[in-house]
C-alpha cells in the first residue's frame, strides 16, 4: 500500500506499507480524497510524538465490515474510545459517564495510537462512520471534521446572538469558524497576517481586520485559531472583561499567559475540539455554509511531500490529496 509516513519530523511517501486489518467492529475504507490541517502540519514539529500514517479528514467507501455498510460513502469520527466497540463492561470513566471525547483510553485517527487516512485504505469503528449524503460531493464531505469542530463552539458557548466576536486567524480553521458563526452573533470579524486568507473571508462577506487594527477588549467573545503565542496575545488583548476566549488550535510549545490578567479581568479560557458530524454533514448537503472555496490545491498522494510544503505556506487553503489523483 502506498501512505505517506511521519517520523522524525520529515514525511515521505512509502509504497512498502501493509494493507491495514480491520479488527472486529471495524470497516476497512477505500480513501478517495483527504485533507491536510494544521494539526497534520503540528506533527512534523513533533506534537503528540505520532509516528506513523497521518490523516483524519478524509471521504471513502466501505470495502470491507458489516453488509449494511459495504459501498457505502463515509466520513469518520476521529477519537476511538471505549465508545467505538461494544465492550461496554471495560469503559473508562469519562465514558461511563458521557464524555467519550475525553476517553482515558482514547486514540485518535492519524494523531495519536492509530494510523490514519494518508493512504489508500484506512480502517476505523464502523461506530464512528457517518454515511455522506449521495447529493454532497467527496470535495465537500472532506469538510465534515474540521467543520464539525467549528461547531463545536456554538455547543459550549450557548450564544444568544448578541454576542460580539473576533475570530483570529483566517487559515483552514478560522475560516470554518467564521462562516459556521457569522449567521448566529449580531458582529463577527476576521483578523489574520495572510493577505490571501484575508480575502477568502472577504469574499464569503465577512468583516476583515489586520492584527494592528483590531479593537481592543471590543469583543464578547474571541476564538483563537492561529496556534501561535503571537495570535493568542491579540486574543487576549480583544477580549473585554468578563468575556470568553476560546483557544481552538493546538499549540506545539509552551504557551505564555499572564494569568493574573485573566483572573483580574475574570476572562473565560476555553478549550475547543471536535464537534457533531451530524450537524456538519446537515449544513453541507442544505448548503448553509460554503466551503468549496476554500480549496487552494490538489495533490496526488504520491506526491505527499509537496503537498505538506504547500499547505505550510501563508495564505494556502485547504489542500487535498488523493490516492486515485
Amino acid at each position: 500500500m502506498i501512505g505517506a509516513w511521519v517520523a522524525g519530523g520529515s514525511i515521505a511517501v512509502r509504497d512498502d506499507l501493509e494493507n491495514p486489518r480491520p479488527r472486529e467492529g471495524d470497516a476497512l475504507i477505500r480513501v478517495h480524497v483527504a485533507g491536510i490541517c494544521g494539526t497534520d502540519l503540528g506533527l512534523l514539529r513533533g506534537y503528540a510524538s505520532f509516528e506513523g500514517i497521518p490523516g483524519h479528514e478524509f471521504v471513502g467507501t466501505v470495502e470491507e465490515g458489516p453488509s449494511s455498510w459495504v459501498g457505502a460513502r463515509v466520513v469518520c469520527e476521529i477519537n476511538v474510545t471505549c465508545d467505538s466497540y461494544e465492550a461496554a463492561e471495560a469503559r473508562c470513566p469519562q465514558c461511563s459517564a458521557g464524555r467519550s471525547a475525553h476517553c482515558t483510553r482514547r486514540e485518535v485517527l492519524g494523531i495519536r495510537g492509530r494510523d490514519g487516512a494518508f493512504a489508500e485504505w484506512v480502517t476505523a469503528p464502523i461506530r464512528n462512520l457517518h454515511r455522506v449524503p449521495d447529493d454532497v460531493s467527496d470535495e465537500t464531505a472532506v469538510f465534515v471534521e474540521p467543520l464539525a469542530a467549528a461547531l463545536r463552539i456554538q455547543e459550549q458557548l450557548g450564544l444568544d446572538g448578541r454576542e460580539r466576536v473576533l475570530v483570529v486567524g483566517p487559515g483552514r480553521l478560522g475560516q470554518l469558524v467564521a462562516r459556521s458563526l457569522v449567521a448566529k452573533v449580531s458582529c463577527l470579524e476576521v483578523t489574520g497576517r495572510s493577505d490571501g486568507a484575508r480575502a477568502r473571508s472577504k469574499a464569503a462577506g465577512i468583516a476583515t481586520r489586520n492584527f494592528d487594527e483590531v479593537r481592543g477588549g471590543a469583543y464578547d467573545v474571541v476564538v483563537e485559531c492561529t496556534g501561535h503565542p503571537d495570535g493568542f496575545e491579540v486574543a487576549r488583548a480583544s477580549t473585554r472583561a468578563g468575556g470568553t476566549i476560546v483557544v481552538k488550535s493546538t499549540y506545539n510549545n509552551v504557551l505564555p499567559v499572564d494569568i493574573s490578567s485573566l483572573v483580574v479581568d475574570e476572562i473565560h479560557l476555553v478549550g475547543s475540539r471536535c464537534g457533531p458530524f451530524p450537524a456538519a454533514l446537515a449544513a453541507l448537503e442544505e448548503g448553509r455554509i460554503q466551503v468549496l472555496d476554500l480549496i487552494t490545491d490538489r495533490f496526488a498522494l504520491s506526491d505527499a511531500r509537496a503537498a505538506f510544503k504547500r499547505a505550510g505556506t501563508s495564505g494556502a487553503g485547504k489542500v487535498l490529496l488523493s490516492p486515485t489523483a
